[in-house]
């Protein structure tokens, strides 16, 4: 499992989008902690 800390950077969409199509592409799941809401 990839874990993501979603509080660098935005914090917003983009970390979202990028960490979706990571897990589709290595077929690993994807955790991301802290996103801002």
């Amino acid at each position: 499992m990839i874990t993501i800390d979603g509080s660098y950077g935005e914090g917003g969409g983009q970390i979202l989008r990028t960490s979706a199509s990571l897990a589709a592409i290595t077929g690993q799941p994807v955790r991301i902690q802290k996103v801002r809401a």
